[in-house]
């Protein structure tokens, strides 16, 4: 069995402007971390992603949670693995109003066929958790 090649941050950082639609692109996320089924996105605050008191948008959240499990995913299956979302479940905790939020994509558990994982994101500027999401991937 052949074994993924280890990715690095600025391969990673690559992917996102390579496998993903401009809309996604412009969040500007980037890459803060990274380990074996692990991936922390910087999503940068924006007026642009922001809606009425200057709270980012959940669409905002969720593309940015999506976003950052498929790289965890690459991070211990690597680049060949074609895979695609099945469910995205979130739970909003509190609002992100004015500062960037740092999203923590994990794998549970890979299977042969399904990936399962959880995603957590916390305000950057003071840590609170701001959002809970649970995911399975179906890999193709």
């Amino acid at each position: 069995m052949e074994t993924p090649e280890t990715p690095h941050a600025e391969a990673l950082q690559q992917l996102l402007a390579d496998w993903f639609a401009p809309w996604v692109q412009e969040l500007g996320l980037r890459v803060e971390s990274f380990g074996d089924g692990e991936v922390t996105l910087r999503l940068p605050f924006s007026e642009r992603l922001a809606r009425i008191g200057g709270m980012v948008c959940g669409q905002a959240l969720m593309s940015a949670a999506d976003t950052a499990m498929v790289l965890a995913i690459v991070s211990r299956l690597g680049t060949k693995q074609p895979m695609t979302t099945v469910q995205l479940n979130s739970s909003f905790l509190k609002p992100l109003a004015g500062q960037d939020a740092l999203v923590t994509a994990r794998i549970v558990r890979a299977g042969k066929s399904l990936v399962f994982g959880e995603i957590d994101i916390v305000a950057a500027g003071d840590g609170k958790s701001v959002c809970r999401a649970s995911t399975t991937y179906a890999l193709l």
